[in-house]
């Protein structure tokens, strides 16, 4: 049975990298895979053509598709929009919430050919392989009341509530414990508990249900202690789950361990796995258009895209040795660039992946 992919290339360098992911799901599709891609607008494209960023049949395609693979969304074109629920911005939220993508995944692996990439010693990141798993339809962007008005004193005051419900961080501890119990069983479980008391009760209901999990070795840690951590020795985790603000935040930070943001993929799964796949990267307006785009981390939402939502693992790891072979080639675009190597453009970097493949 043919399974639908939407395909939102969305802003910036959007259209670029999706293009270079599409040529992989065509060569798969060539060779047996029965897949089903539609595109559609999102993100200020579709402000531009809709009056909407994220537009009802956009949004109708990205719910009745089997997965759905983001490009990026926003530019400074945009940020001067009055309504900010036209924003490019909000369209990824709206597609968040409305699809309940509760559990994001967020892999940083360092390959090894990229080691000389970091901005750290090779020592310390060699054999980096981290999955930081996100809450990602709750907390503090989500909460209500917001919004910007008076205080008492009359002067401007902006205001955001951190909240989660007991059911929202169970069901993401039960997520990032079954990914434990999948590679070194060790989960670190990053809060601020010692100021917040939303973070009081993620603590506890963590611990309620690590109890079901016996065999995975939990720990906690205040998110200022993790991001040292994270720069000072990374190696010591192996899954580490957290609210959406804070994930955010750390995955960033642990894009960096791994030579570029633009190495990094991402699953966002609701709790029957269906998923949107993206990089982590924004839209890159600076260098949109000029072909020096990395496409490698949207290529690897693909790869991520067929091993936890379409079920072809065998393929994924198929798409991941091609990445490799590119890598133990040599070939580098501008952000994985050292001086070794030879550097390639967008469009070259993934007709080599798609060559890779069908070796």
């Amino acid at each position: 049975m043919s399974k639908k992919i939407a395909i939102l290339p969305g802003d910036g360098i959007g259209p670029e990298i999706v293009g270079e992911a599409v040529k992989v799901l065509e060569t798969l599709r060539e060779n047996g895979l029965d897949l089903d891609l539609v595109e559609a607008p999102v993100g200020g494209m579709a402000y531009d053509l809709h009056g909407d960023s994220l537009p009802d049949e956009t949004l109708s395609l990205a719910k009745a598709a089997d997965a759905v693979l983001l490009g990026a969304v926003g530019g400074p074109k945009w940020d001067g929009l009055a309504d900010r629920s036209k924003r490019p911005e909000k369209a990824l939220l709206g597609l968040r919430s409305e699809m309940a993508l509760f559990s994001n995944l967020r892999p940083a692996i360092l390959y090894p050919q990229l080691a000389d990439a970091s901005t750290l010693k090779p020592e310390v990141v060699a054999g980096l392989d981290i999955m930081i798993v996100r809450e990602l339809t709750g907390g503090i962007y989500f909460g209500e009341p917001r919004g910007i008005g008076k205080s008492p004193a009359g002067e401007r005051r902006g205001y955001n509530t951190l909240v989660y419900t007991e059911s929202e961080i169970e069901r993401i501890a039960r997520s990032a414990f079954e990914i434990a119990m999948k590679r070194g069983r060790r989960l670190c479980s990053v809060d601020k508990a010692n100021v917040l008391e939303v973070m009081v009760l993620w603590r506890e209901v963590v611990n309620e249900v690590a109890r079901d999990y016996p065999d995975v070795e939990v720990s906690h840690m205040y998110v200022d202690n993790a991001a040292m951590q994270l720069v000072r020795a990374p190696k010591q985790f192996d899954v580490i789950v957290t609210g959406n603000m804070f994930g955010d935040i750390l995955s960033d930070a642990a894009a960096m361990l791994t030579g570029s943001i633009g190495m990094l993929p991402s699953a966002s799964l609701d709790k029957n796995g269906k998923g949107m796949y993206e990089p982590i990267h924004g839209s890159a307006p600076d260098i949109a258009g000029q072909g020096k785009a990395n496409p490698l981390a949207t290529i690897l939402s693909v790869a991520m895209m067929l091993r936890y939502t379409l079920d072809e693992a065998g393929l994924a790891d198929k798409v991941e040795r091609a990445v490799s072979a590119v890598l133990d080639r040599g070939l580098r675009t501008p952000d994985i660039y050292t001086g070794n190597g030879t550097e390639v453009g967008t469009s070259e970097m993934g007709d080599a992946i798609v060559a890779a493949i069908a070796n």
